[in-house]
This record gives C-alpha cells, structure tokens and sequence, in this order.
C-alpha cells in the first residue's frame, strides 16, 4: 500500500496527535502559551489574598477571590483556540496582524496582576486594563475575518471579562 501524501504547506498536518497549521504553532503550543503562561502570572503575584488587595475599598459586586483562577483558565483556554484556528489560516506570514495584535493583547493582560497586585499600582493598571480592552476588541474584530469568524466570537466571553475587570479597576482607583 503506498504511503499518502504528504501534506502541502497550506493545509493542516497531524503531528503526533496535536494539529500544527503551516506555521507550526500546535494547539498544544497556544494552549501553553496562554493557560501556562497565565497560571504563572497567578502564581508569581500574590493576588486577592494580598493584605494590600483585602484592605482596599471594593465595590460590593467584586467576586471572591477564587473565581478568578476557573473564570481566567477557561478565557485563556479559548484564547488559546482562537489563535491556534487563525493560525491554521497561513500562519504568521498570512496572519501577521491578527496574530501581533493578539500577543500584544496577551502581554498587556500578563502584565496587568504584576502591576496592580505586586507593584500595587491599580492607576497604572488601569491605563493598562484600557489599552488591553481595545487591543482585545480590535482582536476579536481581525480574527473575526479569519476564516469563518469562529476565532473571533471564541474572545468574546473575554471582551465581556475584561470590560467587567475594567469597571473593577475604575472603582477601585476612584475609591481609594
């Protein structure tokens, strides 16, 4: 029996069961990229178990503290589908911008616990939780031209997320 072919650059390639789009970025490759690299944030910096963060005035719609870590690994996990399907769009030769402006997004959002938690400095994460709202809409806008859009509505919950931390932020800026 002859062996098959081999796949062109354009299509998708299994790779010891993980699919790898032409630019050979893995499922598993985005995946440790966005949950792996935010669990490591979370792990870094102290969080809302901090006495810094406990003393603040917060607004009575904050949650508890242990939403966070399920809510974030869920928004990470989609992120990191939603960048593996655009990059099985041509990778990032073809997908240059989308995928800038998603790394982008992602090292804002890594930057936001250390600058609010660990330098305790929520003005500046402020500043930072806006820029990254509007770098994540603009996201949600090009890798929603992907393909058939599915990588655009997978960064919507996240949207939706990051608008609610934003209000967070805003009130507890204001209020302290």
């Amino acid at each position: 029996m002859p062996a098959p072919p081999l796949a062109s650059s354009s299509q998708t390639v299994e790779a010891r069961g993980a699919a790898v789009g032409p630019s050979g970025t893995s499922l598993a490759g985005w995946l440790l990229l966005t949950v792996g690299g935010g669990a490591l944030i979370g792990v870094l910096t102290s969080g809302g178990d901090s006495p810094w963060y406990v003393a603040l005035d917060k607004p009575s719609w904050t949650p508890p503290s242990w939403v966070f870590a399920p809510v974030w690994t869920v928004l990470y996990a989609l992120m990191g589908v939603a960048a593996w399907l655009v990059g099985r769009h041509g990778g990032w030769r073809v997908q240059r911008a989308a995928l800038t402006l998603f790394v982008a997004q992602l090292a804002l959002n890594f930057a936001w616990s250390p600058l609010f938690f660990t330098a305790e400095r929520p003005g500046l994460a402020l500043v930072d939780i806006v820029i990254l709202w509007v770098l994540v809409a603009l996201t949600i806008r090009a890798f929603g031209r992907v393909g058939h859009g599915a990588a655009g509505w997978l960064l919507v919950p996240y949207l939706c997320w990051v608008s609610y931390a934003t209000a967070l932020n805003a009130w507890i800026v204001l209020a302290n």
